[in-house]
């Protein structure tokens, strides 16, 4: 199968769509299932999600396991000249979903093929996981109860970790985010006459530094927590001050109490410093992830399955927690499960326009899958 996932891969990756518009990339992971003879088959789950549906030769079980990939690409402008680059302007496959998806379709193939478990496989296939929170959808959209799914589980690349290594941790694993927006609003005056203006860049500069002080100097240092700023906007060439600008940029953390004095202390330093130059600063702080949690017990087991897979030594149970954040978290809200780092190394970092998913970590992803469901609802 590995020639066929491959070509599957590249063929997403050279197709990229964003967001919940993936009218091609959900009607090929369609086509695919019911070609492998899924039981059931269902499209437009959350807006855009595939599901597919795999019986065991036994149910006697009455267990339900989901494994969830993510499909959307980003607006990112792909740079590495490969044969099978995005052929669409500014779109591409830089986080690696195009090998999530085929690993999973995959893992659908060979599981409607052998069957050899007593229960059923949901196979999920997810939008909108960059930013739009495309998991939630799909749980709003009765996930979890329509295919009653009683576990669940999923898998990231991770270029920083070498090909054939897998890792985890229970409990609190990836950061929650929220995104920020800092509107600043000035006087517009004529730059020969400063004295009429208040110039929004001016503020917004001073505020734009003053942030990275938060966590240096406002959160325990035992504690976690970011603050990035995405975005610096205001003005164009000319002769006039500025009469507004603006700051977006994304927050991230593990405790409540840090999400709080993040957002309290954006809002009191954008404030203080647009009021100290003359000008008017308002804040926006729109929570998007929460924090991602993997049940001890599922943790556990995913690693014991990775173990028979890749070997004892192949698995760290106990990684670090990340500051990346994962709409995987609304799942895991939902149902008990786990999500689990796969070894990528050679390639650029995740969002990097010269990123392309490593295609020898295939083999492993599909074996981990392939296990995991065994494993979990033994003949």
């Amino acid at each position: 199968m590995y020639d066929d996932i491959i070509a599957w891969r590249r063929d997403l990756h050279a197709h990229p769509e964003l967001g919940y518009d993936l009218p091609r990339t959900a009607s090929f992971v369609a086509d695919r299932l019911l070609a492998f003879g899924c039981d059931e088959v269902t499209e437009g789950v959350g807006r855009s999600g595939v599901v597919g549906v795999v019986h065991g030769r036994k149910q006697s079980s009455g267990k339900v396991i989901g494994l969830r990939a993510d499909m959307d690409a980003l607006p990112i402008q792909e740079t590495t000249g490969l044969s099978y680059a995005s052929k669409t302007e500014g779109r591409m496959h830089a986080c690696g979903h195009d090998g999530h998806t085929a690993m999973l379709l995959g893992a659908a193939q060979t599981l409607a093929e052998t069957r050899d478990f007593d229960g059923t496989a949901i196979l999920i296939f997810q939008p909108a996981e960059e930013g739009q929170a495309g998991a939630k959808a799909m749980c709003d959209d009765g996930l979890m109860t329509r295919w009653d799914i009683g576990k669940v589980f999923a898998l990231h690349n991770e270029p920083d970790l070498a090909i054939g290594r897998f890792a985890t941790r229970p409990g609190p694993f990836g950061a929650a985010v929220a995104s920020y927006r800092i509107m600043i609003e000035g006087k517009a005056a004529h730059s020969s006459s400063p004295q009429a203006g208040v110039d929004a860049l001016l503020p917004a500069a001073n505020i734009l530094i003053a942030l990275q002080t938060i966590v240096a100097r406002n959160l325990d240092p035992l504690k976690s927590g970011v603050i990035s700023v995405g975005s610096f906007q205001g003005g164009q060439p000319g002769s006039t001050f500025v009469q507004s600008s603006e700051i977006r940029g994304l927050a991230r953390w593990f405790e409540p109490e840090v999400r709080d004095t993040l957002q309290r202390r954006i809002v009191e330093i954008a404030e203080g410093i647009a009021t100290s130059y003359g000008a008017n600063a308002t804040v926006s702080f729109r929570s998007l992830y929460p924090v991602v949690v993997n049940d001890p017990a599922e943790t556990a087991f995913a690693a014991d399955v990775a173990r028979a897979v890749m070997g004892p030594d192949a698995v760290d149970a106990d990684h670090p927690q990340i500051m990346g954040s994962e709409d995987f978290a609304f799942m895991l809200e939902q149902r008990p499960g786990n999500i689990a780092m796969l070894g990528n190394r050679g390639t650029a970092g995740l969002h990097d326009p010269a990123y392309d998913f490593n295609d020898a970590a295939i083999p492993f992803g599909v074996a981990y899958w392939k296990r995991l469901v065994e494993a979990g609802m033994p003949v």
